[in-house]
């Protein structure tokens, strides 16, 4: 069984606050001692925290129902009752929130660190001293906590990745990011290799990185169910740069880089047209099966389809990965700089 997880639905329960407590003082040699019943302490919270060391919502399918400590109960001589704890459950950055049963969207954690109270604990309740007045000296009323929120809530995970790899099944996007980053993903060469979308590090120029996200292979139909890929296209919705991966030696009839280019645009754009204005960078891979006439060829066939960059590599072989890597750091620092001055300059 696959240990990534991306979507699951939990039942939250914030805790309820502590009943009031009906005393009354009874000491010797007080006469008249009045009532004394302190009030209930407050039930905790459901406090959500970004944690970047997750990267999936595993723990949470097997455990599904959580709830924060209840305030405990008013205690005689005016002694308030215990707040109950919060709980804190950890999410990875890049979960989104909503009402399972109504579908409203609650709130998303983009941040490390990041936190959200979505459910709020009950209010403790009065206890009888409350209620003493100059009429009513021996009030036998208390007042009840009041219950925490509760809610089942759907929990969705979109890759917090600056970088998406895109392409046809089998085209090399795990072999690729194994070259420019730690990661360690499955390799074989058959398609559907890899059935989780796989995240790496990637280091460049003095001290500076970013985070690359391997999709798995959509093929035509994605959008509608077909393959794989339309159960990881959400992860590529916050990507800031696409790299499309192409594959110069399928085997398959009636394929071209070409034509694979314009299916998986296709899919991505009717899957989210926000995603047909994502920055892409063209990379030719298994490069090293080609000679100059051909890539030359190829370049041209491409240009006809697309005005992205045209970069040609052999993932196997390692030609071309470290530019590759270089070239994608820069284009994010340009895309940084231009987002920074339509935030300072805007129209």
């Amino acid at each position: 069984m696959s240990s990534f997880v991306d979507q699951v639905i939990i039942a939250i329960a914030a805790g309820d606050g502590g009943n009031g407590k009906r005393s009354f003082r009874r000491e010797k040699y007080v006469p008249e001692g009045g009532p004394d019943g302190g009030d209930g302490g407050n039930g905790g919270d459901v406090v959500f925290r970004a944690d970047h060391n997750l990267h999936t919502l595993l723990d949470y399918r097997y455990r599904r129902e959580h709830k924060a400590e209840s305030g405990a109960n008013g205690g005689p001589c005016n002694m308030t009752g215990r707040s109950g704890e919060d709980l804190v459950l950890r999410f990875p950055v890049g979960s989104l929130f909503y009402n399972d049963e109504t579908g409203e969207y609650l709130g998303e954690l983009t941040h490390p660190d990041e936190e959200l109270t979505l459910l709020k604990g009950g209010s403790g309740g009065w206890g009888n001293a409350r209620f003493k007045t100059s009429i009513n000296r021996a009030p036998q009323q208390t007042k009840e906590g009041t219950p925490g929120d509760a809610m089942r809530i759907r929990v969705d995970l979109k890759l917090m990745a600056d970088v998406g790899l895109v392409g046809y099944p089998n085209a090399g996007k795990s072999t690729l990011i194994s070259r420019i980053s730690a990661a360690r993903p499955k390799i074989a060469d058959y398609p559907f290799t890899t059935l989780v979308p796989n995240l790496g590090v990637v280091g460049w120029g003095e001290e500076q990185s970013y985070v690359v996200a391997d999709i798995p292979g959509l093929i035509e139909g994605a959008a509608e169910g077909k393959g794989l890929g339309h159960q990881f296209l959400r992860h590529v919705e916050r990507t800031r740069l696409i790299v499309h991966l192409l594959d110069p030696a399928s085997p398959e009839e009636g394929r071209s880089p070409e034509k694979d280019f314009v299916l998986v645009n296709a899919e991505l754009a009717r899957y989210s047209p926000a995603l047909a204005d994502t920055p892409q960078v063209v990379v030719v891979n298994k490069a090293d099966l080609l000679d100059e006439e051909e890539v030359a060829a190829l370049r041209d066939r491409l240009a006809a389809v697309t005005k992205a960059e045209i970069a040609f590599i052999s993932a196997a072989t390692g030609e071309g990965t470290g530019e590759l890597a270089r070239e994608l750091g820069k284009r994010l620092l340009k895309l940084d700089r231009d987002e920074k001055e339509k935030r300072d300059n805007p129209q």
